[in-house]
């Protein structure tokens, strides 16, 4: 009795039976018990089905005689069309696939009287243990369950598209077979063209990026009668558990969307302007790729001009300053079919959302408006008038740079001497004051590709508010120092105090400082005054011995060809 229990453990049997010893219960029709019934039974068999079990045959002792296990594949057979003996025929009717039964059979709807050769005796009954592992019908077509489905769907998958997926692939049972997330890639496919199994082909049309789906199809639309020779087996039924990623079409070109565009809007991009621009990428599921956020610094090129890639080119003609928009790129104006390795994969679609900061042409000189100008404007600045002017600074996006009136104090400085940038000299020329003006500076009239560390970034456009507070009339162009009044003959005799009949530094200096001081003489404003007359004096002191000699004395009216102050 224990020999033979043990026997039957060894089958994996859920049930118990009688005692070995004890003679057979005559059976009069079929008996099925249900040893394993799974939570769920999406599907049952049907008459006319067809379908994959395993099964272990006993006699009612728990002798094995048959057993699917042993030769290591399923049975496979259709239901109700007398491929099987009448009590297995009826036992799989109305089983679900996972569950297991124990079917008990009597000789006359088994082998009845004349048996099966040697291996079953007359009379015998039968006892199969039976998991079922699929079912399918001939009739069946590809199954579609939808169970996730982004709120946005723009665009659906179409026959011709390419699509990138992830699926985890299945038996009808479970049974993995394959997974594109086992080997960290996507599946990239076109769709109805005959590149995939045709449920495949079948199942993914209508995706939405982001959808997830579970498809399931039977072998005539999957791998057939033979399988794939090594994972999935002669008529198996394929269930595919799919999120779509990616999607377009080789006939895609960009597609703009979100567009945000300020007004005014005087002009807007063309080929050969120069753009500063902050972006996020990522792909087309939402995956994060790059951002110049995260640098903390603008993207800056040249458009129209292949600096970018082919979608980006063609995405950045035409945008304003501060516009913000969203594009969409398909891989062949983006990264192809090779994509840039770890961040962005092959084939795949890439979403930017941009903002414009700023663009400029390599032609544009200082714009200038005036916004304000005194009824009474007759003397109009000039090349070497000292001005002082107050002024708000911002980058085209109105980011804030300085202000003048922030340190209560004006900006000073000398026109033409080189104290500010180019394109502020441009936008002081010719201003009277109390005069106002709004002023759009380029960079190579700012400053440059390199800009000011920590205040003005690189290749940066300019704005500047300007008033003109006051300004002192300069001297003519190459004069530091001009006469008001007649020139003393006696110029020289005047400077040499002490009559040793020459001039040192002391009694230049004193010399020209009484002359201004007493109206007769002017020095050029908004510089030092010692250090013109320095300038002076050395340009005096043709020897250099530190003296000016009544034979070294000159005017500049005598020395055309020279710069000499007096």
């Amino acid at each position: 009795m224990l020999q033979c229990v043990q026997s039957m453990l060894s089958l994996s049997f859920l049930v118990t039976f009688a005692a070995c010893d004890a003679p057979p219960v005559p059976l009069d029709d079929l008996v099925i018990e249900k040893t394993f019934v799974p939570e769920q039974c999406v599907r049952a068999v049907k008459v006319g089905d067809y379908v994959r079990y395993h099964y272990i045959g006993m006699f009612p002792d728990g002798k094995k005689f048959d057993s699917s296990y042993d030769r290591g594949s399923t049975y496979n057979v259709f239901v109700g069309k007398k491929q099987l003996i009448e009590g297995m025929d009826r036992a799989l009717v109305g089983m679900c696939i996972n569950e297991r039964r124990l079917v008990k059979i009597p000789p006359q709807l088994a082998y009845g009287k004349q048996g099966y050769g040697e291996i079953i005796p007359p009379d015998s009954i039968l006892h199969f243990d039976v998991l079922l592992l699929d079912v399918w019908n001939p009739e069946d077509g590809v199954q579609i369950n939808t169970y996730y489905k982004p709120s946005d769907c723009s665009r659906k998958v179409e026959v011709s598209d390419f699509v990138r997926y992830h699926y985890n692939g299945t038996l009808l049972d479970g049974t993995l077979f394959d997974s594109s997330h086992t080997r960290m890639r996507t599946y990239d496919t076109y769709v109805g063209i005959g590149w995939l199994i045709a449920g495949m082909d079948q199942g993914l049309l209508g995706m939405c990026v982001g959808e997830r789906r579970i498809i399931t199809m039977p072998p005539s639309l999957g791998y057939g009668e033979n399988g794939d020779g090594s994972d999935i087996p002669g008529q198996a039924s394929l269930v595919f558990d799919v999120v779509l990623l990616d999607l377009h079409n080789p006939k895609d070109g960009i597609t703009v969307s979100n567009q945000a565009i300020p007004e005014p809007c005087a002009r807007k991009t063309v080929a050969g302007d120069f753009v500063r621009y902050h972006y996020n990428g990522s792909l087309l599921d939402g995956t994060f790729f790059d951002s110049s956020y995260s640098r903390n610094r603008t993207y800056d090129t040249y458009v129209g001009r292949g600096y970018v890639i082919a979608g980006m080119d063609e995405a950045l003609i035409g945008v304003c300053v501060g516009e913000r928009r969203s594009i969409t790129i398909p891989p062949h104006l983006g990264y192809g079919e090779e994509g840039t390795g770890s961040k962005i994969p092959g084939s795949a679609v890439l979403v930017f959302d941009i903002h414009v900061i700023d663009f400029h042409n390599p032609s544009d000189k200082t714009e200038v408006t005036v916004t304000f100008k005194p009824e009474v404007c007759e003397k109009l600045t000039r090349k070497g008038d000292f001005v002082k002017y107050h002024y708000n600074a911002s980058l085209m996006d109105a980011t804030p740079i300085d202000s003048t009136y922030n340190y209560g104090k004006t900006y000073n400085i000398v026109l033409g001497a080189n104290q500010v940038v180019p394109g502020m000299e441009d936008g002081l020329l010719d201003m009277c004051v109390g005069e106002k003006r709004h002023i759009v500076i380029p960079p190579h009239l700012g400053y440059g590709e390199r800009g000011v560390t920590g205040e003005v970034p690189g290749s940066a456009v300019l704005v500047f508010d300007i008033e003109l507070i006051d300004m002192e009339e300069g001297l003519p162009e190459g004069y530091m120092f001009i006469w008001n009044d007649e020139v003393s003959p006696d110029l020289f005799l005047e400077m040499d105090k002490n009559k040793d009949s020459q001039v040192e530094v002391s009694e230049f200096t004193d010399y020209i400082m009484q002359q201004v001081n007493d109206g007769k003489g002017r020095l050029a404003p908004g510089f030092d005054p010692y250090r013109i007359i320095d300038n002076m004096f050395n340009n005096q002191d043709r020897n250099g011995d530190g003296k000016i000699t009544e034979e070294e004395f000159k005017l500049k009216t005598d020395e055309a060809a020279n710069h000499d102050e007096l």
